[in-house]
């Protein structure tokens, strides 16, 4: 059953097969959203230009000579917009580099509809509102070392006041070690925490985007201040918290 919804979300699905097109076309319209299919860049660009677009179902494999890791580098590269990527080939450096470009999952073909549907919900669940503003408390802030992370507004401003873009996967990360400073998290806890499931062992999605939050935020990402490693543990945050 859809879940209500104020606004119909609107799906861009990027697949060169019109098959597996027609077939998320008709499954997510079917769930109540809006749902775009194209089959190339050309075709990606064109509808992301027309706006109103909440996530993004990006093919790994394409034809034009521009593969999905291109097109989410494009596409993070001046947004936030949530992108799920599919791919046919398993290959464990392809999914890390997805990840690392700051793709927000990673589903791999032949895929089940409802896994797809699950994963798709769990990544707009944790997307801002910005029609539905939410209420904003002294306990939906974190400052430490001069930044603040506002959990409302899922927003991070550095010391200057400037607002630093984070991927869904870097903003919850950083919320859950920010909010415990001091305490060690491994990459199990962080994976929970974070989208509510575990992933294969080999899988290192937690630290790419810990690497790629380090450049965002570390003075030095080689020697990190805020986010430190714990040998064959995991990571802790060590800012300093402010009130």
């Amino acid at each position: 059953m859809a879940e209500p919804q104020s606004r119909a979300e609107h799906i861009l699905v990027v697949d060169d097969d019109a098959r597996i097109r027609q077939m998320l076309i008709r499954y997510f319209e079917g769930e109540g959203y809006r749902v775009s299919a194209v089959g190339d860049g050309r075709g990606m660009r064109e509808t992301l230009q027309r706006g109103g677009v909440d996530i993004v179902l990006l093919d790994l494999v394409l034809p034009g000579g521009e593969d999905g890791l291109m097109l989410a580098r494009e596409i993070r590269a001046g947004s936030d917009l949530p992108i799920i990527m599919l791919t046919g080939r398993d290959d464990v450096v392809d999914r890390i580099v997805g990840l690392e470009i700051g793709a927000d999952d990673y589903i791999p073909k032949p895929f089940h509809l409802r896994e797809v549907l699950a994963r798709l919900r769990t990544v707009l669940r944790r997307r801002p509102r910005a029609e539905v503003p939410a209420p904003k408390t002294d306990g939906e802030l974190i400052r430490f070392d001069g930044w603040q992370l506002d959990l409302a507004r899922r927003q991070l401003l550095d010391p200057a006041g400037a607002e630093i873009m984070l991927t869904t996967g870097e903003f919850d990360i950083l919320a859950v070690l920010a909010g415990h400073p001091g305490r060690v998290f491994s990459r199990d806890m962080l994976m929970e925490r974070t989208r509510g499931r575990m992933l294969e062992a080999f899988d290192r999605s937690i630290d790419a985007q810990i690497a790629r939050l380090r450049k965002k935020v570390e003075p030095d990402a080689k020697a990190p201040a805020l986010i430190k490693s714990v040998r064959g543990v995991g990571y802790v945050f060590t800012g300093k918290p402010e009130g």
